[in-house]
């Protein structure tokens, strides 16, 4: 099953079509890295000289967008060799972080946390880390300003290029701590478990920073455990797969830890068979929190609109844990109270507003 190609209609005007509920519109788990324009890709390879295997937004996409599904998450992260291969310098860099932001406004969103590694950013073109991680909160802080959305940075640790490479990482991150609000580990979930992160962790924590941990995706519950035992984890980046564990649920529901969900993603990695056997429902039908996120939207062609209208109802997902998957976005969101509120009273305005037009 493919979805809409809503990652071209999703560069006009604001949506409209979600529907106007009073809360912010959020996207918590959103690859910076996952989010580059095609046409920026284009653009950029041949500034650098950089060969391409279409040189046209529609020959480029075959090799870029997921149509159908990746044979697993190693298959669809390979999908991101022609999105790092033009980040030749820290101002490509800067870049593809400013238009994330303006891009997240397009679609109608108020607050995104955009999340990169800075190790898989660099790595290509032999960049330094902390370089990346400098220009990239740049370019965010400068969309921020542009587009008028909240943006926050998370940076990640790619578990794939071992302890060593995350402990060289994580010192680049917190070199520019300030621009951070929390830490994550991705990649190869199955070959590297977040026990071996433990003390990377511990000096994030140490640091301030919030930790969310992609977990309960590629593996099961055991996973998840590990994310917020080891680790300290106070949402999960995916976490389907804790429906396998009863206990593990009630655990979630009980201790108020989200779930990021992005089922477009989880399709598209075939994590699970269809959207139809997503276990989204029955876990907010337990009670645990979530938001529906984007994750990589630059390769699943997607946007917010795609997981709200499209995703969420295929996944069976009610009208009223659509709503509460709005609202508990914020609550999840790493902002502090003031905010949020701030956000919420925005939203608000703009609900009463959109409804005093419609008299």
């Amino acid at each position: 099953m493919s979805p809409p190609n809503a990652q071209d209609t999703a560069r006009g005007a604001p949506s409209t079509e979600i529907p106007a509920s009073g809360q912010p519109l959020v996207d918590l788990h959103r690859h910076l890295d996952g989010s580059i324009r095609l046409q920026t890709i284009l653009e950029l390879a041949a500034e650098h000289g950089i060969a391409l295997p279409a040189n046209d937004v529609e020959g480029l996409k075959p090799w870029v967008h997921v149509d159908e599904r990746a044979p697993g998450l190693m298959a669809f992260i390979a999908r991101f060799k022609y999105l790092v291969e033009v980040l030749v310098d820290t101002r490509a860099c800067r870049r593809v972080a400013y238009e994330s932001v303006l891009d997240a406004g397009e679609e109608g969103i108020d607050y995104v946390e955009l999340r990169f590694s800075p190790w898989f950013m660099a790595e290509r073109h032999a960049l330094e880390p902390q370089a990346v991680v400098e220009a990239c909160l740049d370019g965010i802080r400068a969309g921020e300003r542009d587009s008028g959305v909240r943006a926050n940075a998370i940076g990640i640790l790619s578990r794939t290029y071992g302890v060593a490479a995350c402990r060289r990482e994580l010192d680049a991150i917190l070199a520019c701590r300030d621009g951070f609000v929390a830490l994550d580990l991705a990649g190869d979930e199955s070959g590297f478990p977040a026990a071996l992160f433990k003390s990377h962790f511990q000096r994030s924590r140490d640091a301030g920073l919030h930790v969310t941990v992609h977990a309960g995706e590629a593996e099961g519950p055991a996973s998840v455990w590990s994310a917020i035992r080891d680790l300290g984890a106070e949402r999960i980046g995916h976490g389907f797969r804790s429906i396998e564990d009863p206990a593990l649920v009630d655990y979630l529901a009980g201790h108020g830890i989200g779930l990021e969900c992005c089922p477009t993603s989880n399709l598209h990695i075939s994590a699970v068979e269809s959207y139809a056997a997503h276990p989204i429902a029955r876990l907010a039908a337990r009670g645990v929190k979530f938001c529906l996120n984007t994750d990589d939207p630059g390769i699943s062609a997607i946007d917010i609109r795609h997981e709200y209208q499209v995703a969420a109802a295929a996944a069976g997902l009610t009208a009223d844990m659509v709503l509460r998957s709005q609202r508990y976005g914020l609550e999840m969101a790493f902002l502090d109270p003031g905010e949020k509120k701030r956000l919420r009273r925005a939203a608000r305005a703009r609900a009463a507003a959109g409804c005093a037009g419609e008299d």
